[in-house]
């Protein structure tokens, strides 16, 4: 049972965190990466249910270190993908999501380089603009209590510290625009970042979009919010 247990565990173990880099660096089809996703989920719970039962009737031959490791693997690898499902089922199947949903900020270094993407960079509206307010109430136009310039360069340094690949060139005025590329499957979700000069005070806008997926898991969401956030406390320090 001792080999049953190391080979389910870490089967499953890899399966479920292996679909990711091979997505991301080899090229394999996506529906395939999850497929293996999915069953990895199977493999790992047969292995939890082997750690049982091994803990049961073999207590007195059982080998603890060995036997905790191949837990952790296995819960580690039922885990994820169950908290990828719970995420999926509490947010909105959108992949597009922005501050103003009746002008939103328009891609245009981006657009050729995501042309062939699945996800186009149109604004659907409509059931999607009403699904993100219904979910993401908080997201909105931001103001600034700083003149357009000063915000600029806040936004401008904020982009560069999360980590986001700057595009600009062929650019509006006044906007940046960016590629954040998830860590696990390295997908690619694309943000524009519009700044208006209000009086003395700016209005800033944003815009994230997923190249691929119907449905973010609520990170387009998560990422406007950080943004945010963080560009609140550079503009804040940057006047005190």
């Amino acid at each position: 049972m001792r080999t049953l247990v190391a080979l389910t565990s870490t089967i499953g173990f890899l399966m479920v965190v292996l679909p990711g880099p091979l997505y991301q660096f080899i090229g394999i089809d996506l529906g395939l990466a999850f497929t293996m996703l999915r069953y990895g989920v199977f493999v790992a719970g047969a292995a939890i249910i082997l750690i049982i039962l091994q803990a049961l009737l073999m207590r007195k031959s059982i080998r603890w270190g060995s036997t905790t490791l191949y837990a952790i693997m296995a819960l580690v690898a039922v885990a994820l993908p169950v908290s990828m499902m719970g995420k999926a089922s509490s947010v909105p199947a959108i992949h597009d999501i922005t501050t103003d949903i009746t002008n939103p900020p328009e891609f245009v270094a981006i657009a050729p380089i995501r042309a062939d993407a699945p996800n186009d960079i149109n604004y659907a509206g409509g059931e999607v603009a009403t699904q993100q307010l219904k979910a993401y109430p908080e997201i909105r136009t931001q103001l600034f209590a700083q003149p357009i310039e000063r915000v600029y360069a806040a936004a401008e340094q904020t982009v560069d510290a999360m980590g986001w690949e700057r595009v600009s060139t062929g650019a509006d005025e006044n906007t940046i625009e960016a590629t954040d590329t998830t860590l696990w499957f390295g997908f690619k979700d694309d943000v524009v970042i519009r700044l208006t000069a209000k009086d003395d005070d700016t209005l800033v806008d944003m815009r994230s979009k997923s190249r691929v997926g119907r449905s973010d898991l609520g990170k387009n969401a998560e990422r406007i919010n950080a943004f945010m956030d963080a560009l609140r406390q550079r503009t804040d320090a940057s006047v005190q």
